[in-house]
C-alpha cells in the first residue's frame, strides 16, 4: 500500500492527484464529470493514476452533492417539529436587510413551507431547567405524518435545546422507533450547540434537507469503492477544511456543504508554509465557478457561522466568495452590452471549442480564439479543442454586438476579470484587508490563464501557480488534517466569571476531542486541541472569537485582563475601534481537535527538454510571437510573453511580466502594472 490519493469532483472535470509514499513522485490527471453518476467520472479518474486501488493507503475527496442539491433545490422533503408556539421562527427569520437600498430585495424563501411545520409541547426553561415535560404523543403523530406522507427527514429543533438536549434527544428516540432507518431524523443540538433560535433551526433544516442526498451518495461510494478492493476508509472534506471518514460525514451531512472548493484554500495553506509566507489570496477558477478564499498568518480564514443562499448555518466554515465566473461561463448580449455569466456551458455541452454541440461562446472559446491555449495539447493531450467552433461562436456573437471578432474576444476576457477582482475585493477591501499585501495564489483549470490579468486589476504584486494547478484542489486535501470541532454555550459576565469553572469546562471539551479524534482513527501522539472563547462587550449582540492558550489558562491569574484585552486587540482589529474599560461578556466556549497526518515529502520536479512552439497571440490588441513552452522545461527567469502549458492548466504570463519556478516547483509570476 503506497499511494495516498486524493479526489475534487467538479462542475466540469474531476480531478485526481495520486502521492507515491516510497519515492516522493506525484501524479495528476482528470476525467471529464459525469452529472448522471459521478462514480463513473470518479472511477474514470482514479484509472489514469492509480493501477490497483488496494494499493492505496490512504483516500480522500470532496463532494457538492450537498451544495448542489441546496442550489437547485433539489433536495430532501422535510418536516420540521419545534416546541409549541415557536412554529413561525423559521418562517419569520430575521427582519434585517442585507442590502437596505434594494428594493426587489426579497427573503430566501423557506426550504419547509409552514404547512411542513409541527410543534410538541413541552418547555426547558433558558437554564435548561424543565418547566413541562414533553408531549411524546406530539412527536409520534409527527412521526405518522412523516411516514405516511413520504417525508425523507424531520428535523428536531426544540428551545433551549443548545443548555439541555434531553427534550430533544427523547424526541429523536421516539422518530427512530417509528420510523427506522428510512428518514433521516436531525437534532438542532448536534448540528449546532449554539443560541440564537432561527440560526439553529436553519442549520438543523439544511442538513436535513441535504443529507438524504450526501448520505446516499456517500454510501454508494464507499460500496463501489469496496468492491474494486479498496481497504481503508474513505474521507471527505469538510467545510471547516478538515478531515472526516465518510461514517461521520454521513452522520453529519452539513459539514459537507462546501467540501470541494475548501481543499483548495487547505492547498493554500500548504503553499503559504512552503514559500515562507504568511498572507495568500486563493483563487480557484473552474469551468463553472469562481471561488475566492483568505490565508491570514498562515492559517485558514475560518468562520463561526456564515450565510450559504440566504440561510445562515452556525458551523466552523472557511469564509469562501464564489461567483459564476469559469472558463465554461457564457458570453451574451443583454440590452447591448456584454455580459459574461454566470450561466455556464458545464461538461455537457461544454464550451463550443470542446466540440460537444456547444455553439454559444465563453471564457475559454475566447481564450482559444486570442491565442493563449495550446489546442492540440489541452489539458495534457486529453482534449483537441476545435478552434473554428470557437472562432464561429465568438464571431457570430461579435456581429450582434457589432464589434471586431478579436477585440470582443478580449472584452469577454476583460469582463470576467473584472468580475474576479471585485470577488477578491469583497473578501478583503471590504473587510479592512489590503490586498497589495498578499500573493495570489492561483489555481483551478482556468485559473493561472488569468490570474495575472486579476492581479493588475488590485495591484498585487506577485503570483503563484502551484504545481498540477488544476488539480489543487485534490493535492490541498492531501496536506490536510482530520478535524473535530466542539462547543459548549458559556454564558457569563466578566464579574460573575468563575476561571476554575471554565477550565474544567474547557478540559471536558478537551477530552471529548482527543476521544473524537480517535474514533477517526487518530493516534494520540499525532493529536493536538486549541480552545477560544466568544467575547462581547455588555450591550453588544455578537461576538467574536478569542483564541486561548490553552484549556487551563482561564484558571491562571489574571486571565480576566488578559483576555479581555486581547479581545479589544481583535475589536480593534476587526472594526477599527473598541472600548477596553467597558466590561465584557463571555458567550460560547470552543475547542478543536487536529489530527495531523505526515506532510507529503514531494520530490523535486525534474526538467525535461523539449523545444517551445511559437504562436501569434493577442495582448492588448496587439499580436505578439510567443513561445508556448512545457512547464517541466522550464530553466531560469522566463520574459513574457508566454504560454506555460502542463497536463490540468494552462499558465498566460503577458508581456513585461517575468516567471520563474522555484525549488518547490512553483511558479513564481511578478506581475507589473
Amino acid at each position: 500500500m503506497t499511494y495516498r490519493v486524493a479526489m475534487d469532483i467538479g462542475g466540469t472535470f474531476t480531478d485526481v492527484v495520486c502521492y507515491d509514499e516510497r519515492s516522493g513522485a506525484v501524479v495528476a490527471s482528470k476525467a471529464p464529470t459525469t452529472p448522471g453518476d459521478l462514480a463513473e467520472g470518479v472511477f474514470a479518474a482514479l484509472g489514469r493514476v492509480v493501477d490497483d486501488p488496494a494499493r492505496i493507503s490512504f483516500f480522500v475527496h470532496g463532494t457538492t452533492q450537498g451544495l448542489n442539491a441546496l442550489l437547485e433545490r433539489k433536495g430532501a422533503r422535510v418536516l420540521l417539529l419545534t416546541s409549541a408556539g415557536a412554529r413561525d421562527v423559521y418562517q419569520i427569520a430575521r427582519g434585517n436587510r442585507d442590502r437596505m437600498f434594494d428594493l426587489r430585495y426579497r427573503k430566501p424563501t423557506p426550504l419547509v413551507p409552514r404547512g411542513d411545520v409541527m410543534e410538541a409541547a413541552g418547555r426547558l426553561d433558558w437554564r435548561g431547567e424543565e418547566l413541562h415535560p414533553l408531549d411524546e404523543q406530539a412527536v409520534r403523530q409527527a412521526a405518522h405524518r412523516a411516514r405516511a406522507e413520504g417525508f425523507d427527514a424531520v428535523a428536531v429543533t426544540l428551545l433551549f435545546s443548545y443548555v439541555n438536549p434531553a427534550h430533544e434527544i427523547r424526541a429523536g428516540q421516539i422518530l427512530a422507533e417509528e420510523l427506522g432507518d428510512d428518514v433521516l431524523v436531525v437534532l438542532s443540538h448536534e448540528v449546532a450547540r449554539e443560541w440564537r433560535e432561527y440560526e439553529r433551526t436553519s442549520s438543523a433544516v439544511l442538513e436535513a434537507y441535504t443529507g438524504p442526498v450526501v448520505r446516499a451518495y456517500l454510501a454508494r461510494i464507499e460500496q463501489r469503492f469496496a468492491q474494486r478492493g479498496l481497504t481503508v476508509p474513505v474521507h471527505v472534506m469538510q467545510s471547516s477544511g478538515g478531515l472526516v471518514n465518510a461514517g461521520y460525514a454521513m452522520r453529519r451531512p452539513l459539514q459537507t456543504l462546501l467540501s470541494g472548493p475548501v481543499g483548495g484554500t487547505m492547498g493554500g495553506v500548504a503553499a503559504a508554509r512552503l514559500l515562507g509566507r504568511d498572507n495568500a489570496i486563493c483563487v480557484d477558477m473552474g469551468g463553472t465557478s469562481f471561488d475566492v478564499s483568505l490565508v491570514v498568518g498562515g492559517r485558514p480564514d475560518v468562520s463561526a457561522e456564515a450565510r450559504i443562499e440566504g440561510f445562515p448555518v452556525l458551523m466552523p466554515i472557511v469564509n469562501l466568495h464564489t461567483i459564476g465566473a469559469g472558463g465554461g461561463s457564457i458570453a451574451y448580449a443583454e440590452a447591448g452590452a456584454l455580459r459574461v455569466g454566470p450561466e455556464s456551458a458545464g461538461a455537457v455541452p461544454g464550451p463550443a471549442c470542446y466540440g460537444r454541440g456547444g455553439t454559444r461562446p465563453t471564457v475559454t472559446d475566447a481564450n482559444v480564439v486570442l491565442g493563449r491555449v495550446d489546442p492540440a495539447w489541452f489539458a495534457g493531450g486529453l482534449m483537441r479543442l476545435d478552434t473554428d467552433a470557437a472562432g464561429e461562436a465568438v464571431a457570430t456573437l461579435a456581429a450582434e454586438l457589432h464589434m471586431d471578432p478579436l477585440q470582443l474576444a478580449e472584452g469577454i476576457c476583460d469582463v470576467a476579470n473584472a468580475k474576479m477582482a471585485q470577488a477578491i475585493r469583497t473578501l478583503t477591501v471590504e473587510h479592512g484587508v489590503e490586498p497589495r499585501e498578499f500573493a495570489l495564489v492561483a489555481f483551478g483549470g482556468a485559473g493561472a490563464m488569468h490570474a495575472v490579468f486579476i492581479a493588475r486589476e488590485l495591484g498585487i504584486g506577485e503570483v503563484v501557480v502551484p504545481r498540477f494547478p488544476g488539480a489543487f484542489s485534490a493535492w490541498g486535501m492531501l496536506e490536510a488534517d482530520v478535524r473535530r470541532d466542539l462547543t459548549h454555550p458559556y454564558f457569563r459576565q466578566q464579574d460573575d466569571l468563575d476561571g476554575r469553572d471554565m477550565a474544567a469546562a474547557l478540559a471536558e471539551l478537551h477530552r471529548q476531542a482527543e476521544s473524537a479524534l480517535t474514533g477517526q482513527g487518530v493516534p494520540r501522539s499525532r493529536q493536538r486541541v486549541e480552545h477560544a472563547v466568544d467575547m462581547r462587550y455588555e450591550g453588544q449582540d455578537y461576538t467574536l472569537t478569542i483564541p486561548l492558550t490553552g484549556a487551563d489558562e482561564p484558571a491562571g491569574e489574571g486571565f480576566l485582563q488578559t483576555v479581555a484585552q486581547r479581545y479589544a486587540e481583535a475589536h480593534t482589529s476587526r472594526y477599527g475601534h473598541a472600548t477596553p474599560e467597558a466590561p465584557v461578556e463571555f458567550v460560547m466556549l470552543r475547542s478543536t481537535g487536529f489530527g495531523t497526518f505526515p506532510r507529503t515529502a514531494t520530490a523535486a520536479p525534474t526538467t525535461e527538454e523539449h523545444p517551445p512552439a511559437v504562436r501569434d497571440v493577442i495582448f492588448d490588441g496587439q499580436v505578439h510571437r510567443t513561445p508556448v513552452l512545457r512547464r517541466n522545461a522550464i530553466d531560469g527567469e522566463l520574459e513574457g510573453p508566454a504560454i506555460i502549458v502542463e497536463e490540468t492548466a494552462t499558465t498566460v504570463v503577458p508581456p513585461g511580466c517575468l516567471a520563474a519556478l522555484d525549488a518547490n516547483g512553483f511558479l513564481i509570476i511578478k506581475v507589473t502594472s
